[in-house]
């Protein structure tokens, strides 16, 4: 008898005025992006870095990237086989651990970085190793019968690899190139784990004060989204300008 007076005492909870308010109380949540776009000058702060992480990486890493891959394409053995070290060595480790190992483990031999350079340093190294083999990839693809008949020309050997083999190769590879670019931005967001400004790190801050979860995560993914399609629109501009129209 008390069992059931109890079970029905349970049931009754759930009803009338107490039990409407416990459900609407489940259930509600109130978005607010106000706080959000209250701190747009720290996340503009943020997003500055983010470009200026990709834009130095992006030109250092393709000159590394370029070289390498000319130089274990034409080169000598012994620069082959380091070129191929280096290139396997990053392609098959994670990107965190090798920010991780330049921001906390050089330090160890002596060797400091703040987080920004650190940062520039790994993104740099990472990105030259995937646009060697790019690059690598286009060279080889240049048939062998075009680098004969600039050699019968008369072109020295400078002129033929920039000519006759790199500007076709770049052209072939364009796309993938772009692809890896657009990659290599999305992927600075990764330096927020040594703390470097960049854009997540302003917003896991912004996040931390207002509690405000979905709203500054949506905001930010909406930002990449954004500078990912701005990004692919800059890179087909001057994919235009450097390969078609010239």
């Amino acid at each position: 008898m008390v069992d059931t007076v109890c079970r029905r005492g349970k049931a009754d909870d759930t009803i009338g005025e107490p039990g409407r308010r416990r459900r609407a109380g489940a259930v509600t949540y109130t978005f607010n992006f106000r706080d959000v776009f209250a701190a747009w000058e720290f996340l503009a702060d943020g997003l500055a870095l983010t470009l200026l992480l990709s834009g130095v990486t992006i030109v250092a890493g393709f000159v590394i990237g370029t070289l390498c891959a000319a130089g274990r394409v034409h080169g000598p053995p012994w620069l082959r086989l380091a070129i191929a070290t280096y290139v396997e060595a990053i392609r098959n480790t994670p990107l965190i651990v090798q920010l991780f190992l330049v921001f906390f483990g050089l330090p160890s031999a002596g060797i400091k970085f703040d987080a920004v350079t650190a940062s520039l340093i790994a993104l740099t190294i990472n990105l030259g190793a995937y646009t060697s083999e790019i690059v690598r990839a286009g060279i080889e693809a240049i048939p062998r019968s075009q680098i004969e008949a600039g050699a019968a020309m008369g072109l020295s050997g400078v002129q033929i690899f920039r000519y006759i083999v790199l500007f076709p190769a770049l052209k072939i590879i364009y796309p993938a190139l772009a692809s890896q670019f657009v990659l290599l931005m999305l992927a600075t967001s990764i330096v927020s784990q040594i703390s470097a400004p960049d854009l997540f790190h302003a917003a896991s801050i912004v996040q931390s004060r207002t509690f405000r979860d979905f709203e500054i995560y949506a905001v930010v993914a909406g930002a990449y989204l954004a500078l990912a399609l701005i990004f692919r629109l800059i890179l087909a501009a001057i994919y235009q300008l450097v390969f078609v129209r010239r």
